[in-house]
């Protein structure tokens, strides 16, 4: 059962305590609180953990301060939708607005590999006013030969360039507890000038110890990639483990499934599962177009294959786009093949507005049939 407090309750309200005392009364019944910090305002749910088929709802809406009382029917219990009884509020990170309404372009270098690379990138996304990229330091790789990223040494002259360069956040995957540390390290070191987001890579995806650290820290929010070859449930579940230990800030990353039925692509692209995510949890979606092509393929009309794939998570109502891009791609260190060149960015760019403007006119007219 989750009771949802009226909005912009304060932490030490008296009323909330109130609550929290009663729901506490009904034997073997533990509380855990969760704030939400959305895009315009706050909210406070009380989770009601044990034995809830006992306890009555009438009691708690009784209260002025709640707003609703919501019995959890699904197993996802802090991600779930819960039949659209909870709203997707979405999150703020340092000055970023991400939630199931906004879309974002994180288009960045797959892996770092010189500073000059990473001034020219920040620099280009500067000046079509983009201010989320990603960057990655840490590179898990499926041979040991191939290049395992920059690690703790290119991360101060990083988040300087992001602070030049005015990006905000940073989609930056770890695979080690020690990497959560050098990255606040490294932010500290250079005056915190940008956010971070953490990303847990489709190779991590099932990593229990890994999902349990990046939930009980609640300074960074964090980007899920789907397993390359699990299901969709799965994937939704390691989310859960994230959720479940304190940090809500998740975004859901689509990056296609790993099967020779997507072939001639790297991976067969799963954007169809957008709205499936978004009608099944709360968590903002975003769609990986490069992973899931893996190289850049011209279509018969002129555009490319990420364009096309791109477009297909769009026009099902994607939030952010992970997309690489590299200055010369050709002398790339990791995933230079799929890499869309600064040049062509502007053109994604303006392929993406249209694509999500059909989107706006879709649910439009969704609003107005279901309002006749």
């Amino acid at each position: 059962m989750i009771i949802v407090m009226k909005a912009d309750l304060p932490e030490d309200s008296t009323d909330l305590r109130r609550v929290i005392t009663l729901s506490e009364s009904f034997p073997g019944i533990n509380t855990r609180i969760h704030r939400i910090q959305g895009a315009t305002r706050s909210l406070t749910e009380i989770y009601l953990l044990g034995p809830t088929h006992a306890v009555p709802s009438a009691p708690f809406e009784e209260f002025d301060c709640v707003e609703k009382v919501v019995r959890i029917t699904q197993k996802f219990r802090a991600i779930g939708r819960h039949d659209a009884a909870l709203e997707p509020v979405g999150f703020e990170y340092n000055g970023v607005d991400i939630s199931q309404d906004t879309l974002h372009l994180f288009a960045g270098l797959c892996a770092v590999d010189t500073r000059e690379h990473v001034e020219a990138t920040f620099a280009a996304l500067k000046q079509l006013g983009i201010v989320t990229t990603r960057a990655g330091a840490y590179k898990p790789r499926t041979s040991p030969y191939d290049f395992q990223g920059l690690g703790a040494s290119c991360l101060p002259y990083v988040f300087e360039l992001a602070g030049k360069y005015g990006i905000r956040i940073i989609a930056m995957e770890i695979t080690h507890e020690s990497h959560l540390d050098e990255i606040r390290e490294g932010l500290d070191r250079t005056g915190r000038p940008t956010g971070v987001m953490l990303q847990i890579g489709t190779r991590n995806a099932q990593n229990y110890e890994l999902l349990k650290l990046v939930g009980q820290q609640t300074e960074f929010p964090v980007l899920y990639k789907r397993g390359m070859g699990i299901t969709l449930e799965e994937s939704l579940n390691a989310c859960e483990y994230i959720a479940s230990g304190g940090n809500r800030r998740i975004v859901f990353c689509l990056r296609g499934m790993k099967t020779n039925l997507g072939d001639p692509h790297r991976n067969f692209v799963d954007f169809a599962h957008v709205p499936v995510v978004k009608r099944l949890t709360r968590l903002p979606v975003c769609v990986d177009p490069s992973h899931s092509v893996g190289r850049k393929a011209i279509a018969p009309d002129g555009l490319l294959d990420v364009f096309h794939v791109t477009a297909q998570g769009v026009i099902t109502g994607a939030n952010m786009i992970l997309v690489d891009i590299h200055p010369h791609p050709e002398s790339a260190l990791c995933d230079g093949p799929q890499a869309l060149l600064l040049e062509e960015l502007p053109a994604f760019i303006a392929d993406i507005a249209i694509v999500r403007e059909a989107y706006e006119k879709r649910r439009a007219l969704a609003r107005s049939s279901l309002g006749a």
